[in-house]
């Protein structure tokens, strides 16, 4: 519940901070007293658009604090999923700086608009006869009926089925348009899959082929080269082989003499045997030098397949070349496969569909069973508010469409007068009946939920007498369960308040300002007289206003 207001520097109001309590709270003052402009502040608080008409004195901020009791209201769910820190007593407040610049928190954590938003569904609700065409919203009126049914953890339990089906719907619709891309492309895709099947493409295949050509193709000057080189090393007079066993046998000579000049001779020893490796080796190279021209041509045919699929494919490699052939054949995979994933997908959709319809079920048979307990509590609750003529019509039709509460449809109709024809309750219903109607649900959605502080804003205008004693009476036994908030022209409920009080307006040096006061046992008999018999109180007015607190 609101507990504290505090506004500064907001329109006619300089500084003001104003305690609530719990029960039934009345605030009445003058027309143009400024009643509006608290309302104004509130809902700058919690969420509303805001300018720099909204401040006073437009060279300093405005400040607006909410202080609300929330331990009854079970939001630590929700404080977690927009990340706020929990506290049973929440502080909101909203500024608005001399730049127009609009800033909000919560317990001193800075928050959107959007946030504060969701905040205020769960806080605090402001009805005035604006309000009341909400009781046209189809929602809202579901809303009435699954209170009276107890229908909060059906519905709660077919939302969590509900966000399921959609989200599975989404996976199927991308899956089937997957599948209807990939089939437009299958056969292209499957002949290119398959030209890579058939190409057997290996990674390091083009560096080998062309290393290969290359040699091929210089096989003249590889051949001159490599006989010139055997001639260096084994010609019998000037070949590096004879040399080394000249200089061999010289060091083996005087090797005996130094450990210096046998280590050489060993080092001379090692470079021949190496030599001789080498010849060898060049013996074999030039001997096995054959120009291929059939060879030539396969490398050649080889290799211009390699980069007419590169070029085909934009890469510049075979290991990208794979890289494509993996795409392709998961491709190819997909739309193979795509019928049993889909069936698959299809498969959790209905399972999903058959606990939705048992859940449905339920919530319209409670719904059903539900209408006549609601009808006979309006139609009580309207004939003590002076509607004795008023009757509704509310009907549940099935349907095969899941919406966000269920599978039903539901119509509401209204008729306020004996003998008149069902309607629309926003085309057959006046303002003032819409009033009566609205405190009537409210009064019934009071004893059957927890609904936050609630304010209602001269929802009683258009009635006076024994009707305004009624609405008084519906207001005070719905301040049992929760809090209620009532702003008012009518002395008959200002008496039935268990606080009272007054919005004013006070002119210093030349400057209005309002304000807003709690008032004691005895300025609220007066108030009350005043509202009774107007600025002029009489005895008789006096005497009525204590009657009536009394």
């Amino acid at each position: 519940m609101l507990t504290q207001l505090s506004i500064n520097n907001y329109a006619l109001i300089n500084k003001l901070s104003i305690d609530f309590s719990s029960g039934l709270s009345i605030i009445t003052g003058e027309t143009g007293a400024g009643k509006s402009i608290l309302l104004g502040a509130l809902g700058l608080v919690l969420g509303n658009r805001a300018d720099l008409s909204s401040l006073k004195d437009i060279s300093q901020k405005c400040i607006v604090e909410a202080k609300v009791a929330i331990s009854n209201y079970k939001l630590e769910d929700f404080f977690n999923e927009v990340d706020l820190d929990y506290e049973p007593e929440t502080i909101i407040r909203r500024e608005i700086l001399p730049s127009g610049k609009s800033r909000a928190f919560v317990n001193d954590t800075p928050v959107t608009l959007s946030v504060l938003n969701q905040l205020r569904t769960k806080l605090i609700d402001v009805h005035s006869q604006h309000q009341t065409m909400q009781l046209s919203d189809n929602n809202f009126q579901f809303s009435i009926l699954d209170a009276l049914a107890k229908n909060q953890a059906r519905i709660a339990s077919y939302k969590r089925g509900f966000f399921q089906l959609n989200k599975l719907k989404r996976e199927l619709s991308k899956l089937e348009a997957t599948q209807l891309e990939a089939n437009q492309q299958y056969d292209y895709n499957l002949h290119l899959y398959k030209e890579l099947e058939e190409a057997k493409v290996k990674i390091d295949e083009q560096t080998i082929l062309e290393e290969r050509l290359d040699k091929l193709n210089n096989i003249e000057d590889i051949r001159n080269n490599l006989s010139e080189a055997l001639e260096l090393t084994i010609n019998e007079e000037i070949g590096i082989r004879t040399l080394l066993n000249t200089l061999e046998n010289r060091l083996t000579k005087i090797s005996s003499f130094s450990k210096e000049y046998q280590e050489i001779s060993e080092r001379v020893t090692s470079i021949k045997i190496e030599i001789d490796d080498i010849i060898t080796e060049l013996e074999n190279a030039n001997e096995s030098v054959e120009f291929n021209p059939n060879e030539v041509e396969k490398i050649n045919d080889r290799l211009q397949l390699l980069y007419n699929l590169q070029k085909k494919h934009a890469v510049n490699s075979n290991k990208d070349l794979l890289t494509v052939f993996e795409e392709l054949s998961e491709k190819v995979g997909v739309v193979e496969s795509a019928e049993e994933v889909i069936n698959k997908k299809q498969e959790e959709i209905d399972a999903v569909l058959e606990k939705l319809d048992k859940v449905a079920g339920l919530i319209m048979k409670a719904r059903t069973t539900s209408i006549p307990k609601l009808i006979r509590e309006l139609h009580a609750l309207l004939t003590d508010l002076g509607m004795e003529n008023a009757r509704f019509s509310i009907k549940i039709k099935p349907t095969n469409n899941y919406f966000s509460n269920g599978k039903d449809e539901l119509e509401l109709l209204f008729s306020a007068n004996k003998g008149g024809n069902f309607g629309e309750l926003k085309k057959v219903a006046s303002g003032g009946e819409l009033s009566r109607i609205m405190l009537s649900v409210k009064k019934v959605l009071s004893e059957n939920t927890q609904l936050p502080t609630i304010i209602f804003d001269e929802i009683d205008t258009g009635v006076s007498g024994e009707v305004s004693n009624k609405i008084a009476a519906i207001m005070q036994k719905m301040s049992n369960n929760m809090q209620v908030i009532a702003i008012t022209h009518l002395p008959q409920i200002a008496a039935k308040g268990s606080s009272h009080y007054k919005v004013y307006k006070k002119e210093i040096n030349g400057v209005t300002t309002t304000n807003l006061k709690q008032l004691t046992s005895e300025e609220r008999i007066v108030e009350i007289a005043e509202m009774l018999s107007g600025k002029n109180i009489s005895d008789s007015a006096l005497t009525h206003a204590k009657q009536l607190l009394n």
